[in-house]
């Protein structure tokens, strides 16, 4: 080898040596989440804590505004909700509403602007009842969104649509003919993991919850006769919540025993409330509106996009973050309105 060719040969080592140290910046960043010995360890890169704080930015809260002086409901008409508030208030929660959901469009997302009583819009109607879902939420489901709470942002984000939700979709059969089946198996799916577990895993256990459970204690324990569809059914459903929440199994279960709440992480109980949480808006709020919304609105069996628990959280362990909106918008938000 020539001179030349050997300082040739050494600068190309020295290229490739830099381009494997700049692909090594990327720092590990490893959090032990239980026991020592057991693996429970939440694992991230830099790059991923930066672009999930940049992907979880509060906007600033609007204004304070003086609780006194008439309430909304005498000032303007067909008032269902947020009524009781006083008339600046009203109008300040409005504005937060209009930026959270459809800061481009304005009022007009929701109201007919000539005539702002009017319900002839869909989204007014839905607004109104989501409104409504929110105060549920913040009122009684503390044991999984705390004092932290929610607001129209932690799903919507400047969004007239959260950008994540799910309805019932049986898909194209995976065969023709006598057998053709559409159980949504054996193909990857984003929904579980990028795994060929079942991509819809909600319409039965966010249905029912109780029907999760794969393990007991004890042997032959009655009613937790389980078939191996049953588990690939459940699989797919933690991968959905790992995936949803940015962390490994072991965020919530002890991987030395995985279906021992005792050795649990205490996170595990406050996903069981969350999971009863989204089934019980899905139930009682968004499937309730199925009559309200267009048909382009709908899934192909006619249902409403409803939430699980990647529309809140959107990759966090706690959605935005850990901060807290709630605290700038009570009463609004946080106290429940009957139906009227």
């Amino acid at each position: 080898m020539t001179p030349s060719s050997k300082r040739a040969a050494a600068a190309l080592m020295l290229l490739v040596g830099a381009g494997l140290l700049a692909g090594c910046k990327d720092q590990v960043e490893s959090k032990q989440s239980g026991y020592r010995g057991t693996g429970m360890v939440q694992v991230s890169t830099a790059k991923q804590t930066a672009a999930l704080a940049a992907a979880n930015q509060v906007p600033e809260a609007q204004p304070p505004a003086s609780q006194e002086g008439k309430r909304a409901k005498e000032v303007y008409q067909n008032l269902k909700v947020l009524g009781d508030l006083s008339e600046e208030e009203f109008n300040r929660t409005m504005l937060a509403i209009n930026e959270w959901v459809a800061p481009e469009a304005g009022c007009d997302y929701c109201h007919n602007t000539e005539k702002m009583e009017d319900d002839s819009k869909y989204q007014k109607v839905v607004a109104r009842r989501m409104i409504q879902m929110t105060q549920h939420i913040n009122e009684k489901w503390k044991a999984h969104v705390g004092e932290v709470g929610v607001t129209c942002y932690t799903c919507h984000r400047g969004n007239g649509i959260p950008a994540y939700s799910w309805v019932q979709n049986p898909g194209p059969a995976e065969a023709q003919g006598m057998a053709a089946t559409g159980t949504g198996k054996n193909k990857a799916s984003w929904t579980a993991g990028i795994t060929a577990l079942y991509d819809d895993p909600f319409t039965s256990l966010l249905t029912d919850p109780g029907k999760i459970r794969l393990q007991t204690t004890s042997a032959l324990a009655p009613g937790m006769s389980k078939t191996i569809q049953d588990t690939e059914m459940t699989y797919a459903l933690m991968f959905h919540l790992s995936q949803s929440l940015g962390v490994n199994c072991d965020f919530c279960h002890n991987s030395r025993s995985f279906s021992n709440w005792s050795e649990s992480n205490p996170q595990r109980v406050t996903a069981w409330h969350g999971l009863r949480m989204v089934s019980d808006i899905n139930k009682d709020y968004i499937s309730l509106l199925a009559a309200v919304f267009p048909d382009n609105r709908k899934g192909p069996l006619g249902d409403p996009a409803k939430a699980n628990c990647q529309t809140c959280h959107q990759g966090a362990s706690k959605p935005l973050l850990g901060a807290s909106m709630l605290q700038d918008y009570r009463p609004a938000l946080a106290t429940e309105t009957a139906p009227k």
